[in-house]
């Protein structure tokens, strides 16, 4: 088993963790960049959360 795929097997298993910390890395560059990105920057965040586990956990859920 490659190390890509501990990977992925780890994002799988903990999304909320993983949602959480590509969060915080957000913030940071948000932070770092003095706001001037925000938009690009949570665009890129909320792509990578889809792309993760079983989606973005931080978002609010919709009621069906």
């Amino acid at each position: 088993m490659s190390f890509l795929d501990k990977a992925k097997d780890f994002a799988d298993k903990h999304d909320e963790q993983v949602d959480q910390g590509l969060d915080k890395a957000g913030d940071q560059i948000d932070d770092r960049t003095g706001n001037k990105y925000s938009d690009k920057i949570d665009s890129g965040v909320d792509q990578a959360q889809s792309r993760t586990g079983a989606g973005d956990t931080t978002a609010p859920q919709q009621q069906p």
